[in-house]
């Protein structure tokens, strides 16, 4: 089982590039996740690439897609 703390590690905490294909760790009652499609920070907010839907979720991290 990975720790909360070695999912942190592999991603960035810091300022997110704003309008690119993101993947992004996540956190709720339940633990850590990540969002399974491509997210994007834009005009100060977290959003569904595909949508523009805003993510209703507590953001911990990013990192750029493999």
């Amino acid at each position: 089982m990975v720790t909360r703390e070695r999912r942190l590690a592999e991603f960035d905490s810091g300022d997110p590039p704003a309008d690119q294909p993101l993947e992004i760790l996540c956190e709720d009652h339940c633990g850590t996740y990540v969002i399974p499609f491509e997210c994007r920070w834009l005009n100060g907010e977290w959003t569904g690439r595909a949508n523009d839907e805003p993510i209703q979720a507590v953001v911990l991290g990013w990192r750029r897609r493999p």
